[in-house]
């Protein structure tokens, strides 16, 4: 999920930059995105510091913040992968 966030947001352009160095381009990974827009939504909606004490619910919550937020505040509509494409690029990646 985080890594699909990130290409998502790296497609639109939309880099993390570094308050000293704004001229920087720094691209998301799925790290960053987990910990500068996953966990910070998650410990202000559900005061929860850790991602493995989440319920399936809980991470729904989460993740529907985050991609409400990203389609609102950057017009970015975050549409996850299906099984099938997990398993394709999974697949992709052990065979290349």
């Amino acid at each position: 999920m985080f890594e699909h966030i990130a290409k998502n947001l790296n497609d639109a352009g939309l880099d993390m930059r570094r308050t000293l160095k704004q001229e920087i381009d720094i691209p998301w990974s799925k790290e960053t995105v987990k910990e500068h827009l996953f966990r910070p939504i998650m410990k202000a909606q559900l005061e929860k510091d850790s991602t493995t004490k989440l319920s399936t619910k809980e991470i729904d919550l989460v993740v529907n913040t985050l991609t409400r937020h990203l389609g609102q505040r950057f017009g970015i509509q975050v549409s996850f992968p299906s099984t099938q494409e997990l398993m394709y690029n999974r697949e992709y990646e052990e065979n290349n």
